[in-house]
């Protein structure tokens, strides 16, 4: 998917609404989507990260939080495939901009959720961050 087209969808993101769906959902999605939306949002945060950066991971994080997209998240086992493969495509711009305190917010709120040993390699690795 085109990073344009991405970010058409950051008008359905809100605070409120990202962390409402990811409550609501974040058993469902699993700990390696629920750490790979973190560490966006976390990264969003960041006031040096480009306006062009930031409006990828916007429109990525609205995708995530639209009830109906193109697979809707509550079909089982299939849900949230579509909305891995555009988070991970906006991981991928945002890669230069994730640091290790990034990734220790989005561990440390994993751990809230997942319990302590959730294994995040699968992100780390896609993003080449240092374990």
């Amino acid at each position: 998917m085109e990073i344009e087209a991405i970010q058409q969808h950051d008008k359905h993101y809100t605070d409120d609404s990202f962390w409402n769906k990811l409550q609501k959902f974040s058993k469902k999605a699993g700990s390696t989507i629920v750490y790979a939306v973190l560490i966006l949002y976390y990264t969003m945060q960041k006031p040096e990260v480009p306006f062009k950066v930031k409006a990828t991971i916007a429109g990525a994080l609205g995708y995530f939080i639209l009830p109906l997209d193109l697979i809707p998240d509550v079909a089982m086992g299939i849900g949230f495939v579509d909305d891995l493969s555009i988070i991970t495509v906006a991981l991928f711009q945002a890669a230069m901009y994730v640091d290790q305190d990034v990734k220790k917010q989005a561990k440390d709120k994993l751990t809230d959720w997942f319990g302590e040993g959730v294994d995040t390699s699968e992100i780390d690795n896609k993003l080449n961050i240092e374990k």
